[in-house]
């Protein structure tokens, strides 16, 4: 009697440790509020047991290094260095049991369950997020080298746009009379063409207008894509004033009614980079209402960028991001130390907000592309609980069935210790923090399964014993422990099966391995130790039984 009261301790202990771990909590979590941008303390109602990507929805994303933008030697260390920053992006992104994991070598898998706004998460994750402090071209050097890069343009046939249709209408002028001779006609094609040479304006300079500030550049909306061609000729890049680079602005502004591309001169090398930057915040100016991200600098970095802005005060400094120069660069009017500030204008606060995020988590080491993007939908997710619960339902249903009316009140005691077991692997799922997705579901049926087989191979040794003429005690101790070894066997084999799934597998077939394993652990309780202890309950109550109900 002793034995038997510390078993239904030791199975009421577990019992009550896998009721509390499945009970849900309300935690106090720091948020970024949405109108203020500081954070500030929420309490959530956190539910045990989460909800992987195809059951709740959101989106599955697999990223690898961009090639495109410059070859990256080594892809794998680039891919590790990545991944650290994705993941402290994503933490401070705010969604709730993200995946980020390498698969492969060079490959990066992000999943985040439940997220509403896929657009704005693969801009956070995308983004390389590289800060330069530069100054802009005070000497107007790039101004005085337009005339010679317009001469180069020239003698390589390029025009200004709309200059073909001028120089078309010159040569049909001067060689309308085209009947009287061909001497005068080449002639005046010569003479056509020496003409619209004259009067050509220039290919690049007629599609740049000097800004407000040293180094500032206006381009036509519509003439942005021909800037581009012709300051990416090899010929123009060779006449670039050494020490400079054109870097274009992300303000596009508006001038008597046309839209105008900002483009900058700046110095080649930065002043300050942010790998010096420690913490990054946004909110919006309380006196101008524009949303700003202040910024602070490591006690280095501090050092650096005051001595450096203390050369070039009166001067502007252009703040660049991935490549962009970020709004209109501001005068330094005096040096600055470990703190300073982008303005963003009229951008909302939000963006703000994914700006400090990406700032304070860091560079990526090298550019990435999304080469797969799955986006599952909460109705969908809901979709395949209902139907996994019902696949559950009718397989768990079939077992009780067939246990009760094949083994009848020992398959009685095996479906009483079911129960258990479903709420010790639920438990787990949830002590462990696991995330529960479609293929755990199906694992956690088949694991119902395999905690029956147990029982059946117990049943059957008894069955053995009784036909051998032994007692119903002596029986049932020589079934369980007859039974033990091929009980041992076959589920550690499955248990090691699903951990190599676990360690070659990704996503859902993790999902699978994990509540596999758990349900394993669960059903080796429940079959050998919880039935055993109601078959000493059930014979301590009848000493005197003579038949087994097997």
């Amino acid at each position: 009697m002793r034995t038997i009261r510390s078993r239904l301790i030791a199975i009421g202990g577990l019992l009550a440790l896998a009721v509390w771990q499945l009970i849900p909590t309300d935690v106090t979590q720091r948020v970024r509020d949405a109108t203020t941008g500081r954070m500030k303390d929420t309490t959530i109602r956190r539910v045990p047991i989460n909800l992987g990507l195809d059951l709740q929805g959101g989106i599955h994303l697999a990223l690898e290094v961009d090639q495109s933008k410059g070859p990256v030697p080594d892809c794998a260390t680039a891919i590790q260095l990545a991944e650290k920053v994705v993941r402290t992006r994503i933490d401070e992104f705010g969604t709730s049991e993200p995946v980020v994991q390498i698969q492969g070598r060079c490959r990066l898998i992000v999943e985040l369950a439940g997220e509403k706004d896929p657009a704005r998460a693969k801009g956070i994750i995308q983004r390389t997020a590289f800060l330069e402090f530069r100054i802009t071209d005070m000497k107007n050097l790039f101004r005085d080298a337009l005339p010679e890069i317009d001469k180069a343009l020239r003698r390589a046939g390029v025009r200004a746009p709309g200059q073909g249709a001028a120089a078309a209408s010159v040569t049909q002028l001067f060689g309308a009379d085209t009947g009287k001779a061909k001497g005068k006609t080449a002639k005046g094609k010569a003479a056509a063409k020496d003409t619209t040479e004259l009067n050509a304006p220039d290919p690049l300079s007629s599609l740049l207008f000097q800004g407000q500030l040293p180094g500032e550049y206006l381009v036509p909306e519509e003439q942005v894509p021909v800037a581009e061609s012709l300051l990416a000729r090899p010929d123009v890049q060779r006449l670039i004033p050494r020490g400079i680079e054109l870097r274009w602005g992300t303000e596009v502004l508006s001038r008597a009614g046309r839209s105008y591309r900002t483009l900058y001169a700046v110095e080649d090398r930065p002043i300050i980079t942010g790998e010096y930057l420690q913490d990054a915040k946004a909110l919006r100016d309380p006196l101008t209402n524009q949303s700003v991200v202040n910024f602070v600098l490591s006690r280095g970095g501090g050092r650096i960028f005051e001595r450096e802005t203390g050369r070039h005060v009166t001067d502007y400094m252009a703040i660049i991001l991935d490549g962009r120069v970020q709004g209109q660069p501001p005068v330094i009017k005096s040096q600055i130390g470990q703190r300073g500030q982008i303005e963003l204008g009229a951008k909302p606060l939000q963006d703000a907000q994914d700006l400090a995020l990406v700032l304070k988590a860091g560079a990526l080491p090298a550019p990435l592309t999304i080469i797969e993007e799955r986006t599952i939908g909460p109705s969908l997710g809901r979709d395949s609980i209902r139907d996994g619960i019902r696949a559950g339902i009718v397989g768990v249903a079939l077992v009780v069935l067939i246990m009760v009316t094949y083994y009848r009140l020992s398959g009685v005691l095996a479906v009483a210790a079911l129960a258990l077991y479903v709420v010790f692997t639920l438990a787990g799922l949830a002590g462990f923090g696991f995330t529960l997705t479609l293929p755990g579901l199906a694992g956690l049926v088949l694991s119902v399964g395999i905690a029956v087989d147990a029982n059946v191979l117990i049943f059957e040794r008894i069955r053995e014993e009784l036909q051998h003429g032994k007692l119903v005690r002596t029986a049932v101790d020589e079934g369980f422990l007859h039974a033990m070894s091929a009980i041992i066997d076959s589920n550690v084999s499955t248990a090691l099966t699903a951990f190599i799934l676990y360690l070659v597998g990704t996503g859902p077939v993790q999902g699978f391995a994990i509540t596999l394993i758990i349900g394993i652990a669960a059903s080796m309780i429940t079959a050998i130790f919880v039935v055993r202890t109601f078959y000493m309950i059930w014979l301590d109550r009848r000493p005197d039984m003579a038949t087994l109900s097997v």
